[in-house]
């Protein structure tokens, strides 16, 4: 049971990767007074742009560690020594090992997930639109590095209940549940079903769109093919909607 709950948190950080909430980024534009000379940085800590490039080197150094090691192998020195940074440097960033890895899954997380410009919720008639949020689900389930993160979490967990609680707290999956739940009241107004049942049926979305397929390509089986993920998708959709008319009645 313990496993089954890991899997499927673990199984929340491919879904978040494509439904979350997208950071709207704006960049204030500061005028520099043209009769003053800029200062010379003599001393101290680094640009802010230094600084923003030595952290996400940091993370690139630790995702390869994290992911080819293994978290219990992974030490702190490791991560430093390959980023070419001090100890005192990486502590100024990061307050601990959990920590960093928390901020591993959140870049995994933004790694994967489309670009803002894309829409999530595009198609003509739910199905179609559900055909296609269930192939980006796919897409970022089945990336390298959702399935090497999948295997971490699901091996070491239980050694260190810190990774599960990094799942869940960058996984946010119920921001995925909500998505999906108004999407079928949206669509299906004239219905009676609750908002426990909506969210219920999304849940069941998303593992039915996931399980299988990562399971085959975490070696569980033959990897699917592109044509028989996109089969797989059409026919997961069928029945999800043919099971949700039932939950209806």
């Amino acid at each position: 049971m313990h496993r089954e709950v890991i899997t499927r948190r673990a199984q929340a950080i491919t879904v978040a990767g494509i439904i979350g909430r997208v950071a709207i980024r704006t960049r204030a534009v500061k005028k520099e007074p043209v009769d003053k000379p800029k200062a010379v940085r003599k001393s101290g800590r680094p640009p802010r742009a230094d600084a923003l490039k030595l952290r996400a080197r940091i993370l690139q150094v630790a995702t390869e560690l994290f992911l080819e090691e293994g978290y219990g192998s992974t030490s702190i020195e490791a991560v430093a020594a390959r980023a070419g940074v001090s100890k005192r440097t990486f502590y100024d960033r990061f307050d601990d090992k959990a920590a960093l890895f928390t901020a591993v899954v959140h870049s995994i997380i933004e790694h994967i997930r489309p670009p803002a410009h894309v829409p999530l919720l595009a198609g003509a008639s739910l199905p179609e639109i559900l055909q296609r949020l269930a192939g980006l689900i796919l897409r970022a389930a089945l990336s390298p590095q959702a399935l090497a993160l999948h295997r971490l979490v699901t091996g070491e967990s239980s050694r260190f209940p810190e990774l599960a609680l990094a799942v869940e707290t960058e996984g946010r999956q119920s921001e995925a549940t909500d998505l999906i739940a108004g999407l079928l009241a949206r669509e299906q107004r004239n219905t009676k079903i609750d908002v426990e049942d909506q969210r219920f049926a999304a849940d069941q979305f998303i593992y039915m769109v996931v399980t299988l397929p990562q399971r085959r390509a975490l070696g569980f089986g033959v990897p699917m093919t592109a044509p028989e993920l996109d089969a797989w998708a059409h026919k997961v959709v069928i029945l999800f909607l043919e099971g949700y008319k039932g939950l209806r009645t």
